[in-house]
């Protein structure tokens, strides 16, 4: 199993995400302070990883969930959905993104 934590940021909502390979899919389970990615979590319970990596075939799934529920169109949340997604298909590294925001 694949876990991610995820601190949103200005909102102040934190997720927690696993991702457990079951044959070819991936089952999420998405717990979430914000009303809006609880939402989103609740249209993917499973998601293929190879369908989640790019955006040649289609629309991830993740993302089209994002666009339709997460209102902030930077929230790092779908993103690091994807990321654990990854990891646990076995198609990244279990390294962690950084955005360093400085003014």
């Amino acid at each position: 199993m694949a876990k991610a934590e995820i601190f949103a940021g200005d909102c102040g909502f934190n997720t927690e995400v696993d991702a457990t390979m079951n044959g070819r899919v991936c089952k999420l389970s998405i717990v979430s302070e914000c009303p809006y990615i609880t939402k989103m979590a609740e249209e993917i319970p499973e998601v293929n990883p190879y369908e989640e990596i790019s955006f040649r075939r289609a629309m991830p799934k993740i993302h089209e969930a994002g666009h339709k529920h997460c209102t902030h169109a930077s929230c790092p949340v779908p993103v690091g959905i994807i990321k654990v997604v990854e990891v646990e298909g076995g198609l990244a590294l279990p390294t962690n993104p950084t955005i360093k925001l400085s003014q």
